[in-house]
C-alpha cells in the first residue's frame, strides 16, 4: 500500500459521502465473504456503498494510486469465494445502485444498475410485456451485476442460454478509474473485439460494471408443460438425461433431484416427495401446439427407456409450480443439516450418466454426504457435499471428494464451473482444465487491463497454493 491506512481512508473520506462509507469491523465484517464454504477471507480496511458510477470512479481512483485492493460486491450469494474480501481491501457493494434505468420492449432490452435483484429485473419486465430468462436458482436474491460476474445460468438456460447470451452493453471503471462504455445497443455489432463478453463470466478482476444492458425477449410464450419422471438411481435418470439430448429434444427445462434433496425439502416444508422417488427429473416443454404435444410424448419416452419407475405429464398446474419450487428449495434445506461445499461441474450430456456414478462413488470412497441437484439437461451438475458442523475430519474428507469430483469432470470432457465461477475454489481445477499457455493469456489480459493488479485480486487465475 503506498499510502497509510489513515491516508487512504481520509481520501475516501473526501470522495464518499458519510453515510455511504463503513469502517467499523463490526459493520465491514457482515461483506467479508459470499456463501461459499471454507472459502477464505480477509478484513476489508473499508466498505463503500456507492449510489453512482460517478462514486465508483473516485473509490477506483484513491485504490488505484495507493495500491488498494477493490473487491466487488452484489448481494453475497456467490458460491465460490468470488466476493471475498482480502486484507486492507476496499469492498464496494452495489445494494444503493438498484434502480431499473429503462426497459424498451421496442428495442427488446433493458438498462440496470448492478445491484438490481434477478426477480426484480424480470417482475419489471413483465409489466412491459417482455422476458428477461436468466433464471438462477438465487434469482430471488441474487443481482445482476453478481449474474454478469460469473455468467450465471439457470432453469431455463438450457434452451434460452445463459447470462453471456442476454448482455449487449456495460458500463465500466477500469484501470486508475477511467468510465468506459463496452458491446452496443443494436440488435447486430462486430465492431472490435468483443470486450463486453470478456467482462461477462470475470468475477471482478478486469474492473468494475456499474451498469448493464441486456436483451429481452417477447413475455408471450407458449403455456409450459410439465413431465415428472421417478427412479430408483442416479444412473437410470441420468440416462434418461443422455436419451434426452440424443434424441434432439430440447426441453426448456430439465432438472434433477436426488433422494438426499427430496428429504431435506420434506423435512423442511413436508412435501411428501421422498416417499415417491429415489430420484426425481422434471422436465418442461414450451414449445405450442401440435409440435409441444409430440416434444412431451419424447421425453415420456426417454424417461421410460432409462428405467423411470413411474413417469407422467402433470395436468395439474400448482402441484407442477409446487415441484419446480421444491428445486429451488433444496439448497437451503440441505444447507439446515450442515455445511454444504457446492459443486459446480458441467459435462457432455452423454457423460453425465457416468459423471453421476463418480460422484456416488466419491461418496463411499470419501465416506462423505453428498446430496445432488443438477441443471440436468445441459449437463451442469451441482454434487452438495454436506459435512456435521465442527467435524475436522469430515471436512478434510469432503474436501478430497470435492477435488476428485473435479478431476473426473476433466477427465469425461467437462468443465469445472458451469455457472457458479472460479473464485478462489476452483483455481485449481481451472489451471489444470486451461494449461500453462491458455493460463498465461488470461494473466496477459489481467495485466493489460488491471496494470496495477487490484481488481480482485487472487480469485480465479491466483495461485492455487496461497
Amino acid at each position: 500500500m503506498a499510502g497509510g491506512t489513515d491516508e487512504v481512508l481520509a481520501a475516501l473520506r473526501e470522495r464518499v459521502p458519510a453515510g455511504a462509507l463503513l469502517t467499523d469491523p463490526d459493520s465491514t465484517g457482515r461483506y467479508a465473504h459470499d456463501e461459499a464454504e471454507w472459502a477464505p477471507f480477509g478484513k476489508p480496511l473499508a466498505v463503500v456503498r456507492p449510489d453512482g458510477t460517478e462514486q465508483v470512479a473516485a473509490v477506483v481512483r484513491v485504490c488505484a494510486e495507493h495500491g488498494v485492493p477493490v473487491v466487488p460486491r452484489g448481494a453475497g450469494t456467490g458460491l465460490s469465494g468470488g466476493a471475498n474480501a482480502v486484507d486492507g481491501c476496499v469492498v464496494l457493494s452495489f445494494e444503493a445502485m438498484n434502480s431499473v434505468l429503462e426497459i424498451n420492449p421496442r428495442e427488446q432490452l433493458a438498462v440496470v444498475q448492478p445491484g438490481v435483484v434477478n426477480d426484480d429485473l424480470r417482475a419489471a419486465c413483465r409489466e412491459h410485456g417482455a422476458w428477461y430468462p436468466p433464471d438462477p436458482a438465487s434469482s430471488p436474491w441474487s443481482t445482476i451485476g453478481g449474474n454478469v460476474g460469473t455468467n450465471a445460468g439457470g432453469v431455463c438456460c438450457v434452451k434460452y442460454g445463459v447470462t453471456r447470451d442476454y448482455v449487449l452493453g456495460l458500463e465500466a471503471v477500469v484501470g486508475d478509474g477511467e468510465v468506459v462504455r463496452l458491446g452496443r445497443r443494436t440488435a447486430k455489432g462486430v465492431a472490435g473485439y468483443d470486450l463486453c463478453g470478456l467482462f461477462v463470466g470475470s468475477e471482478g478482476t478486469l474492473g468494475v460494471i456499474t451498469e448493464i444492458t441486456v436483451k429481452l425477449l417477447p413475455g408471450q410464450r407458449a403455456p409450459e408443460r410439465t413431465v415428472v419422471g421417478y427412479f430408483d438411481s442416479l444412473v437410470e435418470a441420468g440416462e434418461a438425461v443422455a436419451a434426452v439430448a440424443a434424441a434432439g429434444i430440447v426441453p426448456s427445462a430439465l432438472e434433477l433431484l436426488d433422494r438426499h434433496c427430496l428429504e431435506a425439502v420434506d423435512a423442511w416444508k413436508n412435501m411428501g416427495l421422498s416417499a415417491e422417488a429415489n430420484v426425481l427429473l422434471l422436465g418442461r416443454c414450451d414449445t405450442p401446439g401440435a409440435a409441444g404435444e409430440q416434444e412431451v410424448d419424447a421425453l415420456l419416452r426417454c424417461f421410460d427407456q432409462a428405467g423411470a419407475t413411474w413417469s407422467a405429464r402433470s395436468t395439474d398446474e400448482h402441484e407442477a409450480d409446487a415441484l419446480f419450487a421444491a428445486r429451488r428449495l433444496a439448497y437451503p434445506a440441505l444447507e439446515r443439516l450442515g455445511p454444504v461445499l457446492t459443486e459446480d461441474v458441467c459435462v457432455p450430456r452423454a457423460a453425465v450418466p457416468e459423471m453421476l456414478s463418480r460422484i456416488e462413488a466419491a461418496a463411499r470412497r470419501h465416506d462423505t454426504l453428498i446430496a445432488n441437484i443438477a441443471h440436468a439437461g445441459d449437463g451442469n451438475l451441482h454434487p452438495l457435499i454436506i459435512t456435521e458442523p465442527g467435524d475436522d475430519a469430515a471436512r478434510e474428507r469432503a474436501q478430497r471428494a470435492f477435488d476428485d469430483i473435479v478431476a473426473d469432470a476433466l477427465a469425461l470432457g467437462g468443465t469445472v464451473t458451469g455457472e457458479h465461477g472460479v473464485g478462489l475454489l476452483k483455481r485449481a481445477g481451472l489451471h489444470a482444465e486451461l494449461g500453462p499457455a491458455v493460463v498465461g493469456m488470461h494473466h496477459a489480459v489481467k495485466d493489460a487491463l488491471d496494470p496495477r493488479g487490484i481488481f480482485n485480486p487472487g480469485k480465479v487465475f491466483g495461485d492455487p497454493a496461497s
